[in-house]
């Protein structure tokens, strides 16, 4: 049996910085930190290994690990 799931798909799609950003914003709790294209550059430049291409973005990969550096800071 094959689990398919739209939101899963959305998340795992690789995306533009653009795109990112307003996804992010979109679906960040409230009482978090929103991101600016300021930042994601900042933590690509920080983070290189996590991108394969310079603007590849996926809410699975990268999310997570940017709610984390956004709140250390």
């Amino acid at each position: 049996m094959t689990y398919y799931s739209a939101e899963l798909e959305e998340n795992q799609m690789v995306t533009s910085l653009a795109v990112f950003v307003k996804n992010y914003n979109k679906s960040v709790p409230r009482g978090f930190r929103r991101a600016t294209s300021a930042d994601l550059r900042e933590f690509q430049m920080k983070y290189p290994s996590l991108f394969r291409r310079p603007d590849e973005w996926s809410i699975d990969r990268h999310r997570k690990r940017l709610m984390d550096w956004l709140a250390s800071g």
